[in-house]
């Protein structure tokens, strides 16, 4: 398991001769992906958020409650997981409409982030579908609404149809040591699927 910088809110300054790893962070409309990376971050994010109007009323769901704002080109952030291995951060829009903005950011990431909103299981399922069609390994983090039904993991896998393999984790988007655990349980799948480079 990678062991975290000993810094938690400045970022390690880079000598340059860093490991990188571009990681993809996706869910659908609402499910906490611009504050994930915004928690996560040791820099000043990068965010394309714009305010919600009526005039998307029949493309987005403007009634999930406390939404007032919609990603529309994609989320930025860098954390360092260690001294010599730096994540970059993409948060990807959700809605359909944008799913080439997905494909776009998904180029290089050598794997994703899945946050998922058991309120709206269903809107997860296409995010899904784009994700395994891109040929990314992913890992699940249920993101912990106050108003979210208790759904057991099993049967999250179940209706989620996850290899066994694939990590599920528990997470609260707003709190950094609990986005850190998400961000591990990727990484750490990651890492058992990729092979020592040759020395």
């Amino acid at each position: 398991m990678p062991a975290f910088a000993e810094s938690e809110t400045a970022p390690p300054r880079l000598r340059g001769d860093e490991r990188t790893v571009k990681v993809l962070v996706c869910g659908h409309l609402g499910a906490g992906k611009t504050t994930y990376v915004h928690a996560l971050s040791q820099i000043a994010p990068v965010s394309t958020e714009e305010v919600m109007t009526r005039a998307g009323t029949d493309v987005d769901d403007v009634t999930l409650p406390d939404k007032k704002t919609t990603t529309v080109a994609m989320d930025f952030g860098r954390h360092s997981l260690s001294e010599d291995l730096v994540l970059y951060l993409f948060g990807a829009p959700g809605q359909e409409r944008f799913f080439p903005i997905l494909q776009d950011l998904a180029i290089g990431a050598l794997g994703a982030l899945v946050l998922v909103d058991t309120r709206r299981l269903a809107d997860t399922y296409p995010i899904l579908q784009l994700v395994e069609d891109l040929r990314l390994p992913y890992a699940i983090a249920v993101n912990t609404f106050a108003e979210a039904p208790a759904v057991t993991d099993e049967r999250l896998r179940y209706v989620m149809d996850l290899p066994p393999d694939t990590p599920l984790v528990r997470c609260d988007a707003r709190e950094r040591p609990s986005a850190r655990d998400a961000l591990i349980a990727l990484v750490s799948h990651l890492l058992t699927r990729t092979p020592e480079p040759a020395r």
